[in-house]
């Protein structure tokens, strides 16, 4: 019986350190990403939809899409903002080299490849 509590209070313990508190851990970063949101800034949501925020209500963000079309979403549905890293060159046109590229990598094209 002794030894059956101990295994209980192992498997609980486990539980809780494994599951429950990087869960909790990660609702924390999320309400304080939702949170900090500011007008301008490129975001994800949680669907994969990238724009930019146009307006913040209580509950909602106005979010830009493309020119002129701006969806409104929950607040909550934002993911993760946009980082001016993550996104490709679109000014450079191909052959042409922008100021930090190395010039002997790669061929000068672009990862994506448009069709």
């Amino acid at each position: 019986m002794p030894v059956a509590l101990l295994y209980l209070g192992i498997l609980v313990a486990a539980f809780l350190l494994l599951i429950v508190r990087p869960q909790r851990m990660q609702m924390a970063a999320h309400r304080a990403l939702v949170a900090s949101l500011q007008v301008g800034e490129e975001v994800v949501t949680s669907g994969g939809i990238y724009g930019t925020i146009r307006g913040l209500d209580n509950g909602t963000v106005d979010l830009e899409v493309s020119s002129g079309i701006v969806l409104r979403v929950a607040r909550g549905a934002i993911a993760q903002r946009v980082g001016p890293d993550q996104e490709p060159d679109e000014g450079v046109e191909p052959g042409e080299e922008s100021a930090g590229d190395d010039p002997g990598e790669g061929d000068g094209q672009s990862p994506r490849s448009e069709t």
